[in-house]
């Protein structure tokens, strides 16, 4: 069973999303708040594997709740559900560790998958998210000698890889794609993680978007 935070000031959106992940499904939901500032609190009162997270509330932001929360060593990872009115805020929520983007108007399937996947530790972008928000990197401009410096050390099966992974695959499916172990393949994500110096595999997805190693997909 899945035990799942929900964060969104919109009680009407957080009783669809109880409706949506119920203990049938593998899902329970075992707390609830209104707004981002009491999110560190409720996670370490009831301790989820998850936390979904709404963007835009009053007081304290999704962006800023995410931050804050993934200071912690122990945070579980978040899930950003969200209208995807605002770009840049959802850029900086990237940038703030979320794991996953989904839209609001999901499917129940889609929300399913996305929650299993990133309680599971696997990151989950919504296909029309990824596309706007990645053309919000590319217009940043180009990466800093430092960045160019680090992916220089990279070494050619590594970068290939961390496309693999910027384009979503899991160890397992890049182990059958470069015919070696899944063990070769968490090895070589681990040295691609320290040598870039990125803090886990979300991170890792945006550089590969970031550094033009994967094309954003649209629709």
């Amino acid at each position: 069973m899945i035990r799942v935070l929900l964060v969104d000031d919109q009680p009407l959106v957080r009783t669809g999303l109880r409706g949506i992940l119920r203990p049938e499904y593998g899902f329970e939901v075992v707390g609830e708040c209104g707004d981002g500032s009491s999110v560190v609190d409720e996670v370490e009162r009831v301790r989820p594997d998850i936390v979904v997270m709404d963007v835009r509330m009053p007081g304290l932001s999704g962006v800023e709740a995410t931050r804050r929360l993934l200071a912690r060593a122990d945070a579980p990872p978040v899930l950003v559900l969200t209208t995807f009115d605002d770009d840049a805020t959802l850029s900086s929520a990237l940038r703030a560790g979320a794991a996953g983007f989904l839209l609001k108007d999901a499917p129940p399937e889609d929300i399913h998958r996305a929650v299993a996947a990133v309680a599971g530790g696997q990151p989950w972008l919504d296909p029309a998210v990824c596309a706007r928000v990645l053309d919000g990197f590319r217009r940043a401009g180009p990466p800093s000698v430092d960045e160019a410096r680090r992916l220089a050390a990279v070494t050619p099966r590594e970068r290939e890889v961390l496309r693999l992974v910027g384009s979503g695959d899991t160890n397992a499916e890049i182990a059958r794609r470069l015919s070696v172990s899944e063990a070769t393949v968490k090895t070589h994500v681990g040295s691609i993680l320290s040598k870039l110096q990125l803090r886990d595999r979300p991170a890792a997805i945006v550089f590969a978007f970031d550094h033009g190693l994967v094309t954003p997909r649209r629709g």
